[in-house]
């Protein structure tokens, strides 16, 4: 696993790029120019690592485009110490994202195939969340809330409400909302029962899939 002064350049250039797209956070900036993107994706695409698109990761999931990463990143406003609840551990390379950021992270994966490896492989970078999950995403992690924020990194054709209950009051909930287009969607909690909502544009995710059984 080598990153070289050659990917850390390309690294600092693609900060860049998501930076003149509009991400202003300092720290979400930060954690891109630092994670190695290469290591997180099969080797024959190591020389697309540092471009802003997603790519294929297996079990017909993406790693999400490095700019949609900050910018629902920069959306959560995540302090150090925030507990975090991430729907879609993919990759891992959101998860590396909130840990950089300081967050306590609790991380959900659908597909066994990607649970199984990113659980080997973040630890290997230095990468531990609080905990990772195979499991339904829609169902939260009722164990561990209230969170201070909930990130969903698949398309949700709906809202889940476990999601919505399992926030605390301030807590924030990002969230891509549709079917085959998602709009980028943030609920903040203002008391128990009532929720303030954000709508921030069109992006395309993978669906995120729900336990049938």
């Amino acid at each position: 696993m080598k990153d070289t002064y050659r990917h850390q350049g390309m690294r600092k250039k693609l900060a860049e790029i998501v930076e003149q797209k509009g991400v202003s956070d300092k720290r979400v900036l930060n954690a891109i120019k630092k994670i190695p993107r290469h290591l997180f994706m099969d080797s024959s695409f190591e020389e697309h690592a540092y471009q802003d698109k997603a790519f294929p990761i297996g079990a017909s999931q993406t790693i999400s485009q490095p700019f949609t990463v900050a910018f629902q990143s920069e959306l959560l406003e995540v302090k150090k110490g925030s507990k975090i609840l991430e729907i879609g551990t993919g990759s891992g390379y959101q998860t590396a994202v909130l840990l950089e950021l300081g967050a306590q992270v609790y991380t959900i994966e659908r597909q066994k195939e990607l649970f199984k490896k990113t659980n080997l492989f973040l630890p290997k970078l230095g990468y531990k969340p609080k905990q990772m999950i195979f499991g339904d995403g829609y169902k939260g992690l009722v164990s561990q809330a209230p969170f201070d924020g909930i990130i969903v990194t698949a398309g949700a054709p709906f809202v889940p409400k476990p999601l919505m209950a399992q926030l605390k009051v301030g807590g924030r909930l990002v969230i891509p909302v549709g079917d085959d287009v998602q709009v980028m969607t943030l609920y903040t909690r203002k008391s128990p029962k009532e929720f303030e909502k954000f709508e921030y544009g069109e992006f395309r995710f993978v669906p995120m899939l729900e336990d049938k059984n």
